[in-house]
């Protein structure tokens, strides 16, 4: 449900945008998601206690159904409780602290600063320091990749993470504002942290996993066609083939969400996505995405860059879209 009428939920969420474009994220002390990660870890050390170890895998999974629902609602609920009391002392401090939270959920910005860190040693010849850059933002193991490789790390993490840290945050802000954005981005924390199929998590990262999943099934397609569209403005890339891959693709990826935008963006840059990949030593090998018209080389890295920028530039076009209609039917 809307905290506020859909005219100012727009206006906010275009301001939010706007703010994350400018400023980008906001120092670590300060962020909320810093602070729910804080929280996942007391709960955890509080839902999991087990001296003996001898939890079954449905009790495992019972408690960690408790620590995705309890994260979820306390985030959410927090960021409910402080802009309804701001906005009850004054209006406008109630919409300019909505902005703020809401400019913490995406992270346009941030992404791109993270994928340059790896850009610019690789424009400089420099593998050791790329590995080390790309290794802050993937899972994978780092230590031996080459160039093409560092480059798909990071081209695959951009994204995915086009979802994760734009347009489903951006979705959810737009049913519940600035509340149930935070209550995604809470979701999504918890499945970075505890949705994890090793034997620690396996069971109690169950339902983090799984929440995931579900609360990503329409953000991740909805992404897919909105980098589709971005390729249009974006020289050299195709829209068609951009979509064509994601039809052809998509469903391969072993994530139901992450071949989405994977394979949209190995479209519009007409290179393959996906192969082999190396988690603490085990191989794991994806589905490939997209034609290799060509190799990947680290200007892909700014080719994704861009796409992601014109995925924000068309969510805040829709934003003005969307206020111009509602003054016009008023």
């Amino acid at each position: 449900m809307l905290l506020y009428s859909l005219e100012a939920t727009l206006w906010m969420l275009l301001a939010a945008i706007t703010v994350d474009l400018l400023i980008g994220d906001p120092p670590w002390p300060t962020h909320p998601v810093i602070w729910i990660g804080r929280l996942i870890r007391l709960l955890e050390g509080r839902i999991r206690t087990d001296p003996r170890n001898t939890l079954s895998p449905a009790a495992l999974k019972r408690r960690g159904i408790i620590l995705t629902a309890s994260t979820v609602f306390l985030s959410g609920g927090f960021i409910y409780g402080v802009t309804a009391g701001l906005g009850a002392l004054h209006p406008w401090l109630g919409y300019a602290v909505h902005i703020w939270f809401v400019s913490t959920t995406i992270a346009i910005k941030g992404l791109r600063q993270a994928a340059m860190l790896v850009y610019r040693p690789l424009s400089e010849g420099k593998l050791s320091d790329a590995r080390e850059k790309v290794g802050y933002i993937v899972g994978r193991d780092t230590q031996m990749l080459d160039e093409p490789e560092i480059t798909r790390a990071a081209v695959e993490t951009v994204a995915e993470n086009t979802v994760d840290a734009v347009v489903a945050p951006l979705f959810f802000a737009l049913l519940g504002g600035a509340p149930l954005a935070m209550a995604y981005r809470a979701a999504n924390t918890l499945d970075s942290m505890v949705g994890y199929k090793n034997e620690k998590y396996i069971w109690f990262g169950w339902a983090s996993a799984r929440w995931d999943d579900v609360l990503n099934l329409l953000p991740a397609r909805l992404t897919a066609v909105l980098l589709a569209l971005a390729a249009c403005f974006s020289r050299g890339m195709s829209p068609l083939r951009s979509l064509r891959s994601v039809r052809r693709f998509a469903r391969l990826h072993p994530s139901p969400n992450s071949g989405y935008p994977e394979a949209a963006v190995a479209g519009a840059l007409g290179v393959e996505l996906g192969g082999r990949n190396t988690y603490g030593g085990a191989v794991s090998e994806r589905a490939r995405m997209g034609w290799p018209l060509r190799p990947l080389g680290r200007e892909d890295i700014i080719g994704t860059i861009r796409l992601l920028y014109r995925v924000g530039y068309l969510l805040a076009g829709g934003c003005i879209c969307g206020i111009l209609l509602l003054q016009l039917y008023k």
